[in-house]
């Protein structure tokens, strides 16, 4: 507590003081930018061109004269950014000291270039700028792939990102085989922070609140301190609406596998500089099925989300306070079924001496069943940006989340939960940005957090309640030299854990509960289950790399990182049952944090018919922490609980591999897009030589190449406008290089999927936009299969499947998906 009472009233003093006595001192002056935007061929005025500035989050639109203006605009050197579909994007730098008009000419072109990222950079940046492995990923493109489950899924087949799943609610992100702790999920930079070593549940964020995913693919602990060391998934909120606009949609979809429904109220208004935002939403499912197992049962889930934004954009910059809620209930599956036929069978009593067979009501149903998680997460927080004279400003990002998560697990106590984590955390982000010498673009900042677990009443505790703060003061510096663009920065990170030794009374053994009483060691069935604990780790990260840009056409990068992690609440002091994972967790308190060092190296190449890329990265991590299943000497595993007993162990790892893209669009409305990606996750051991059991990394993906025949037809077809359509081929390769040790992991096989989409806006006479369509089909072919990132192909009976029957549960099986949205202007 003393630790955040004094790094609040620190940050409020600094950001408060220097910002009001610099601001009524010296207030910036406010200037204003107007222009045309026309066609480079013909001259004609472009109409909805976005014009932004990024940093700024000031953003307009042209209107039917292709002209535009931006209010509130501070004297200063800034990044405009010009975007229109069918368009190459133009970005360029501006000084406000000089000028007040400027008028764009864009080239229609067939490929998209141009993007800009603020993920992990001092100022927002071109994307070809950056040495950095990122990735951005449109609006556009998450709606066309809206009929995934949840954010995360969205994403997951780019090259390079994959999720480890429980169904088709519950993903985690990894980047390079690297997830859990390791891979930080932010909105609008803020980290989330919920129980991230678990399995069993996802990324608490609305879906249909997120316009904009940028994906840092590598070390990031420079700008995030611990925790990303694998990367960053950066969800990005609703940029505001043009001055003097009310704008809303009203959305909704349907997905035919596990009847999915999602709908979504969103609204956003700028009167003045004063802007505001609010989007209201709510999905549920069905048990999904396919053609192997049926519907599985205990995969249904609900959601309700929530969130409001207000701000403010001014000449002296921007502050935004936004507040929002998730609330999601997820059935727990264990795979369980009847020995004869196969059939999902359910828990109906404490002990579990019999199972009676699932009914197809309840496998059809939208009701959640007795045995579910419910996660809950609130969050407040803050986005401003100051600036002042000479282009400096001062970003100040504050965060307040309370994660509630409990596993109801009890079939004849359903209101007792087995497991009740509280979370409470306290993110700041103080960084100073300015330019020195000969344009030096800088950066200098302080960030970290403060947290809080407790133990609600339950009966499960596989973590205890702990103390953590985190600080890390950071620099960055990038500078262009003609063609180079280089940047380096480095970081001192600090984390300090207090862990509460805690006891349990089992004199209810189906029933036990946290011991309250003052003497533990001598009352009767009270059973030491935490030590105390006291930790803290320190490390240094940095980062230096280089983009070359060798013509406008073709540039090569090369970055090279060292990361830090600090060990998990979980890797360190984990005793205890997780029933929502299947799994009792044990940890091991003198584990040390983790180290690597990640080297990135790519080629880019932009030509009109033609876009390519090729990258390779080696990641050499020492102290690496993962889990390995128990065994008893006769080679079964070892039962705690009632379930499957995972300790965490230490060891050295490497991993390696990269990403080949190929865009190939002879005629300018088709495009012929590939894509591959491969990761090696190499087990080094302490010492001497590792046996072929151990010499594979968990949860490390295949081979994956996806290629995706794309037409766009931005004009359309009378009232049809920007329509497009794809096929897609996605090719997973076996995966034979798995964790086999203690049968950890087994042997997965290879498969192949297909999907389509087609989507448009419909206009009306006077061509505005009305509605907007999107269908997407995944699995076509139904095939039967199993990733070997899903926890569900290790869900099933203790004894197997029997002879000739696959064990485990499969993926989902044929899925179309239908979204409709309907914009409105108030």
């Amino acid at each position: 507590m003393k630790f955040k009472i004094f790094i609040s009233s620190l940050i409020c003093a600094f950001v408060y003081t220097t910002v009001s006595a610099k601001i009524l001192t010296d207030p910036p002056e406010s200037g204003t930018l107007t222009g045309i935007v026309t066609d480079k061929t013909d001259g004609s005025p472009l109409i909805g061109v976005t014009v932004t500035i990024p940093d700024l989050k000031n953003g307009t639109t042209t209107n039917n004269d292709g002209k535009y203006i931006l209010n509130h605009v501070p004297k200063g050197i800034f990044l405009v950014q010009v975007r229109y579909i069918g368009y190459a994007t133009i970005n360029q730098k501006v000084d406000f000291t000089k000028t007040t008009t400027l008028n764009f000419q864009m080239q229609m072109s067939s490929i998209e270039t141009g993007e800009v990222v603020i993920t992990g950079v001092a100022r927002a940046t071109e994307l070809k700028k950056s040495p950095i492995p990122i990735v951005a990923v449109s609006k556009q493109a998450l709606d066309e792939h809206a009929g995934a489950g949840n954010v995360i899924d969205q994403i997951a087949n780019l090259p390079g990102v994959s999720a480890v799943t429980t169904g088709p609610n519950v993903s985690k992100p990894f980047i390079h085989g690297l997830g859990y702790n390791r891979v930080i999920t932010s909105v609008d930079g803020i980290r989330q922070e919920g129980q991230q070593w678990g399995d069993e549940h996802g990324v608490e964020v609305d879906q249909n609140a997120v316009d904009r995913i940028e994906v840092i693919k590598g070390p990031a602990s420079l700008t995030y301190g611990s925790d990303a060391i694998g990367g960053v998934v950066n969800m990005i909120s609703p940029a505001p609406v043009a001055e003097g606009k009310i704008l809303g949609s009203v959305q909704g979809l349907y997905g035919t596998n596990n009847g999915l429904y999602n709908g979504s109220f969103r609204l956003q208004g700028n009167q003045n500089g004063l802007v505001w935002g609010t989007v209201v939403s709510a999905k549920g499912a069905k048990d999904y099925q396919n053609q192997h197992d049926g519907r599985v049962y205990n995969t249904a889930y609900q959601e309700k989300d929530a969130r409001v934004m207000l701000g403010l954009n001014k000449s002296w910059g921007y502050s935004y306070f936004n507040a929002s809620v998730f609330d999601d209930k997820q059935e727990i599956p264990d795979g369980s079924r009847d020995s004869i036929s196969r059939q999902f069978t359910k828990q109906v009593t404490e002990d579990d001496s019999y199972r009676p067979i699932v009914s197809s009501s309840e496998l059809n149903s939208y009701s959640i069943s007795p045995l579910y998680q419910r996660v809950q997460l609130y969050r407040i927080y803050n986005n401003s940006s100051f600036i002042f004279g000479d282009n400096n400003s001062l970003n100040v990002n504050l965060g307040y989340q309370k994660s509630h998560r409990r596993e109801f697990t009890h079939p004849t106590a359903t209101d007792v939960p087995g497991l009740n984590l509280n979370l409470d955390t306290y993110t700041y982000d103080v960084k100073y940005n300015f330019t020195f010498a000969h344009d030096y673009e800088s950066s200098f900042g302080l960030n970290g957090m403060y947290q809080k677990n407790t133990l609600g009443a339950g009966t499960d505790f596989p973590i205890p309640n702990y103390h953590q703060f985190d600080i890390g003061p950071f620099f960055f510096i990038k500078k262009s030299f003609g063609k180079l663009d280089v940047s380096t920065g480095g970081r001192f990170d600090s984390r300090s854990f207090t862990g509460e030794a805690a006891y349990v009374d089992n004199t209810n053994p189906t029933f036990p509960s946290l011991y309250t009483g003052s003497n533990p060691t001598t009352a009767p069935n009270v059973d030491k289950q935490f030590d105390a604990l006291s930790k803290t780790f320190t490390g240094f990260s940095g980062s230096f790399g280089a983009t070359y840009n060798v013509s406008n056409q073709f540039l090569i990068k090369g970055n090279i990182a060292r990361g830090f992690r600090a060990p998990s609440i979980a890797e360190l002091s984990a005793n205890g049952a997780d029933p929502g994972s299947q799994i009792y967790h044990t940890g091991n308190k003198n584990f040390v944090p983790e180290f690597s060092l990640q080297e990135d190296i790519g080629a880019f190449l932009t030509l009109p018919e033609v876009t390519a890329s090729a990258e390779l990265f080696n990641n050499d991590i020492s102290n690496y922490i993962f889990q390995e299943q128990l065994l008893n000497p006769d080679g079964s595993p070892v039962i705690t609980n009632g379930y499957n007993t995972f300790s965490y162990v230490q060891s050295k790892a490497q991993i390696y591999g990269g990403e080949l893209n190929l865009d190939i669009h002879p005629v300018k409305w088709l495009h012929f897009q590939n894509a591959m990606s491969l990761t090696y996750g190499q087990n080094k051991g302490t010492g001497g030589t590792v046996p072929d059991s151990l010499k594979y990394l968990p949860f490390i993906p295949p081979l994956h190449t996806h290629s995706e025949l794309r037409g766009n037809f931005d004009k359309g077809f009378g009232v049809f406008k920007k329509v497009y359509a794809f096929v897609g081929f996605d090719h997973f390769s076996a995966q034979n290089h798995f964790f086999a040790a203690y049968g950890t992991e087994t042997y997965t096989a290879g498969y192949n999927l297909l999907s389509a989409g087609i989507g448009s806006n419909i206009v009306n006479a006077a061509g505005k936009k009305v509605v907007e369509l999107f269908l997407e089909g995944t699995n076509l072919a139904n095939v039967n299969y199993q990733s070997n990132m899903s926890r569900l192909k290790y869900f099933d009976n203790p004894n197997g499947a029997g002879p000739g029957v696959a064990p485990g549960i499969f993926n989902m099986g044929r899925n179309i998906s239908f979204k409709v949205v309907v914009p409105f202007d108030l």
